[in-house]
Parts: C-alpha cells; sequence; structure tokens
C-alpha cells in the first residue's frame, strides 16, 4: 500500500548516495540516523530544500536527517523502498554484521563514545520515558487521593512501570550486545545474572565482610566465589546502567577472539556457554566492583559540586539549562545521560538534570514569541506546529525550524534557560524518575515516597515560567525580521 510519505523517501534515499552507501539506518525521536559508506555523496543542500526535511547534520559518526515528529512513519516507509535492514545490518542469526576494518572510517574519540552511548540506550528511551512518567503519574494519582498505593489498580500499572527500571540491565544488556557485535541473547543473559532474585537477597544478607572498608567505595559481601568475595555496591545491580555496558563489552572481546576457534559443530551453543560461564562470574567479582566504585565516583562528583555552598546548584543548573540545546544541536547530549541514569540509580534521585528540563519551555517561548513578532506568514506557519510539539518535549522542530536560523532567539533562549536552570538548581528540586522533557514530564518530581510531597514539582514550574517569561522578553525585544532581498 503506497505510503503519502514515498516521495520523500525516495528524494531521501537518492540524495544519501543511494541504497548501496548505506551501511545502516536506525532512528530517534526526530531524526532519521544513517551511518553512510561514504558521507561525500549525501547532498545536504538538496534534502535541507525538500518539504518534510527540516535540517541535516553530522554527529557522532551519524548522518542525520531532521524530520520532526513523524519520523517513525518516514523511517517505516524508507526501509520499505530501500529493503534496507532495520536498526544496521544483521546476519541470519540476528547478530550485527560489523564492517570490514578496512572500510571502517575512523572515528574520533568522542564521536565513538556518542555512537556506542545512543547506540545502546536509543533504542529502550521510548519505554524509558513512558515508564518514568507513568511512575510520575501515578505518584500524583495517590498525591490527590485518586487511588493508593497498595490497590490492585496502581500494582498492576505501576508493575510495568517500575518493572522496566528493575530489569533495565537485561534490555541494556541485549542492546549492548547488539551494539558490540555479538549474540543479543547473552547479553541479555548476563543484565538477568544482575537481576537474579537468588543474587538480590544475597545482597541484602548480613555481611560477613567487606572491601574498601571506611570509605565511600565500601562494599559489603555475604558469601564467596571459592573464597573470593562477592561484592555489591550499596545500590545493588538492579537498575544499573554502567555495570552492564561494560560486562558485555568485555564479554564481547572474548566471544570474538574465541568463536572463530571453536569448531563449527558445537560453536552455536559453545561460544555462547563459555562466554556466560566465565562472564557472570567475572561481573560479580571484578567488572562489576569496578563499575560500581566508578559510579559512585561519577555521583560522588555531581554531589560534591552540587553542595558547595550557594554556588553549587546554581551552577550546575546554569550551565546544563544554557548548554543543552547546544548539546542537542551538536547530537553530544547522549554524553550526559548516563550521568542522569546513573544519579537516579545511586541515589535515588537526580538533582542536576533539572536544569534540562526548562529548556524545552524556553525554546517554545522564543518561537511564540517569533510569532507575534515576525511579519513573515511562512515563518508563523511554522512557529505554531514547532511550539507546540516543544510543548511535549520535541524541541528540534523550533530549533531548526525557526530558532537556528534566526540566531538570536536561539541564544536568547539559552539564556533564559540558564536562568531557568539555576533557579530550579539553586532550589534543589529533585528529579526522582527517568522521563521525557516537556509537561508530560513534570510527575517524575513528585517524590513518591510522599516525604516531600509537590515541592519539587511546584519548584520545576515556578523555573519554568521564569525561563518562559525570560526567553519570550528577550527573543520579542532582540528579534528583527531580515529584509527582503530587492529582485534583480
Amino acid at each position: 500500500m503506497a505510503s503519502k510519505y514515498d516521495g520523500l523517501a525516495h528524494i531521501i534515499i537518492q540524495n544519501v548516495g543511494g541504497k548501496d552507501n548505506v551501511k545502516s539506518l536506525a532512528h530517534c525521536v526526530t531524526r532519521l540516523r544513517f551511518k553512510l559508506k561514504d558521507e561525500s555523496l549525501a547532498n545536504d543542500e538538496v534534502l535541507e530544500s525538500t518539504d518534510g526535511v527540516i535540517k541535516i547534520m553530522h554527529a557522532g559518526g551519524q548522518y542525520q536527517v531532521v524530520i520532526g515528529p513523524h519520523v517513525t512513519d518516514v523511517y517505516d516507509t524508507v526501509l520499505a523502498i530501500g529493503k534496507f535492514q532495520a536498526g544496521g545490518l544483521v546476519d541470519e542469526e540476528g547478530n550485527t554484521i560489523e564492517e570490514d576494518e578496512g572500510e571502517k572510517a575512523p572515528m574520533k574519540p568522542l564521536d565513538a563514545f556518542i555512537d556506542m552511548v545512543s547506540g545502546i540506550l536509543q533504542p529502550v528511551l521510548p519505554v524509558l520515558a513512558a515508564a518514568g512518567m507513568t511512575k510520575g503519574l501515578l505518584s500524583l494519582c495517590t498525591f490527590l487521593g485518586v487511588m493508593t498505593a497498595d490497590s490492585g489498580a496502581y500494582q498492576t500499572i505501576y508493575s510495568f512501570a517500575d518493572g522496566f527500571f528493575y530489569f533495565l540491565p537485561i534490555f541494556l544488556g541485549f542492546t549492548s550486545a547488539k551494539k558490540f557485535g555479538i549474540n543479543q541473547f547473552v547479553g541479555a543473559a548476563l543484565g538477568a545474572s544482575l537481576c537474579y532474585p537468588a543474587m538480590v537477597a544475597m545482597k541484602g544478607a548480613d555481611p560477613i565482610g567487606s572491601v574498601f572498608a571506611g570509605t565511600f567505595m565500601q562494599m559489603n559481601y555475604s558469601d564467596t566465589f571459592f573464597g573470593l568475595p562477592i561484592v555489591f555496591p550499596s545500590s545493588g545491580y538492579t537498575s544499573s546502567v554502567i555495570p552492564i555496558i561494560i560486562a558485555v563489552f568485555c564479554a564481547s572481546k572474548f566471544w570474538k577472539a574465541i568463536d572463530q576457534k571453536i569448531p563449527s559443530a558445537v560453536r552455536f551453543f559453545l561460544t555462547p556457554m563459555l562466554t556466560l560461564v566465565i562472564f557472570t562470574p567475572l561481573t560479580y567479582l571484578v567488572i562489576g566492583p569496578i563499575a560500581g566504585v566508578l559510579t559512585n565516583l561519577l555521583a560522588l562528583f555531581f554531589k560534591t559540586v552540587y553542595e558547595i555552598p550557594v554556588i553549587g546548584g546554581i551552577a550546575c543548573g546554569a550551565l546544563l539549562g544554557g548548554l543543552w540545546q547546544v548539546l542537542v544541536v551538536f547530537g553530544l547530549h547522549w554524553s550526559v545521560v548516563p550521568m542522569y541514569l546513573n544519579n537516579l540509580a545511586v541515589l535515588g534521585y537526580d538533582a542536576v538534570f533539572g536544569g534540562r528540563q526548562v529548556c524545552s519551555h524556553a525554546q517554545v517561548a522564543s518561537v511564540l514569541a517569533v510569532f507575534f513578532k515576525t511579519n513573515d506568514k511562512a515563518l508563523k506557519e511554522v512557529c505554531i506546529p514547532a511550539a507546540i510539539t516543544g510543548v511535549f518535549g520535541t524541541t528540534e522542530p523550533a530549533i531548526y525550524g525557526v530558532t537556528l536560523p534566526k540566531k538570536t532567539p536561539f541564544v536568547m533562549s539559552c539564556i533564559a534557560s540558564a536562568i531557568g536552570g539555576a533557579f530550579v538548581c539553586g532550589m534543589g528540586a529533585k528529579q526522582f524518575m527517568a522521563g521525557y522533557s516537556g509537561i508530560l514530564g513534570l510527575p517524575v518530581y513528585i517524590d513518591p515516597t510522599g516525604a516531600e510531597g509537590i515541592n519539587n514539582l511546584i519548584i520545576m514550574v515556578i523555573g519554568i515560567l521564569i525561563s518562559m517569561v525570560a526567553s519570550f522578553i528577550l527573543t520579542y525585544i532582540t528579534y528583527k525580521d531580515e529584509p527582503k532581498k530587492a529582485n534583480a
């Protein structure tokens, strides 16, 4: 059946260098993310002048075509027409096929890191946001007395929302294995071992000893593996992020080293068995504790900066608020996400990432200011849908369609975001669950324990209003329509 995006899909395929130039294709909330064999064959100018394409970006080793909120429909159409493999090239067993080393273009370290993080986290992001916002809405329902936390309705809905975070290592194990080029279910099995009930119970048992005793890195153990202590970080491994990624990365190196050396008759079960038998204990004995120390250090660093008297929270909020949209433009925002997820896992809350929450609202206000100030009818038509999607946290149409091309509105929205972010973090607003930006992400600032009620939500709403008012006023004062060029 023909799609209304068939024409757009044909133009995109033709101008990324054709089918043969595409190594893989994925998508996020607003962008088609191509990996091309040769980016010089792509035609940025033609694509950016095509109706339906907002912007072309080169980031993280990817050729990114910014589409907007209907990216999923365009993605499906491009896949169908181009006959590309969704999410990358795979072999008959479902394993990611790596490019020949001779064909790989070397990536800068930062690009490689962002490519890794986005490849692992992007597939789970929609459900991660959905689960976090659902937990926030349930907290709001209990606060308003709509339902109680022990009711059947609450527990049923909460089971998926909390269950997703509890078993997060399984999902990240799967996506990490795909990213690192081994059987995805081996990664999932490693993640499952970190969530296994008997091991979770072992973490909660009475300790018989500890390592790094008396320091912030102290980890207790209640059992041993042939005399070696099985240690757990204070937060355990359920809901964790970094340990499973490191474990699967190390396991992938082992897998690739032995796979071709094992006879083909037994390879299909012996390679995964050896990998799991060796790396499950290694994860608990070596990789997990090291990752635990790293995550604790990371959390301690941001907690220490945040707790600097007077300026700590203000500085964190201003920096993240002011720079977040710049990071989005360059596709670098993924580099910050692991820190935020780590804080949620280790501390049970995040007090830094709130600076990002105000940004989408500042963009909306800046777009509205342009709408009321401009006399350009075509620009006005772009502003309304861009503002609507921005309210729900998707800011690319606002950035690439309005504020960034006009420059001044983008700068003013960043300044306003820094002001709002400084207020939010300076006042100590805490986010208790992962969630998306925009208005639907606000419930994650409600304390699920009820100890802090809606105090954090109130602070966030005030911070958003501050950033929106500042963004609207600054943009309205400074924005001027560009003079139209006279016809020759």
